[in-house]
């Protein structure tokens, strides 16, 4: 069995992996036993998945952006089963004739816990942090006009 740091860095990037693919319901899936703070408040994955399939643009069934998550600081208390992770992404997009550029940039602070199972599991995500924010009406129909929705805020 792969260590906890190594099983919580691939849900950090299984997430990565299944948005830029498109699959949306297998990003969310992720997020089945959590809490995901937005701009808005909190949800759930349900919500989440809902918000997703509203707001992101596919074309041809997938967004064609690419999400780089870095500098991942991950914190372990295998007595306790808990964890935390403070990571960094940068999300990447090209469509048509738009160049390949970065849209937004921002910070996921997520917590985890061991389930029964003894596999760790989201048990929280705080999606509110963005600190950078480009031209977004390529891949948000909620960002279509360039402008943050109502309730987020960015730096």
């Amino acid at each position: 069995m792969a260590s906890s740091e190594t099983q919580i860095a691939n849900l950090v990037y299984r997430y990565a992996e299944c948005i830029d693919s498109g699959d949306l319901e297998g990003a969310a899936a992720l997020f089945t036993h959590a809490r995901i703070k937005t701009g808005l408040g909190e949800i759930g994955s349900e919500e989440l998945l809902a918000m997703w399939r509203k707001g992101i643009i596919l074309y041809e069934g997938v967004p064609r952006t690419k999400h780089v998550i870095t500098n991942p600081i991950i914190e372990v208390d295998e007595a306790a089963g808990t964890a935390t992770c403070r990571s960094v992404y940068t999300v990447i997009q090209r469509t048509g004739d738009a160049p390949l550029q970065p849209v937004i940039c921002g910070r996921y602070h997520d917590r985890y816990v061991r389930g029964e199972d003894g596999n760790w599991r989201y048990d929280y995500r705080d999606y509110s942090l963005i600190d950078l924010i480009r031209d977004m009406s390529r891949h948000s129909q909620s960002w279509s006009d360039g402008k943050a929705p109502e309730g987020v805020t960015a730096q």
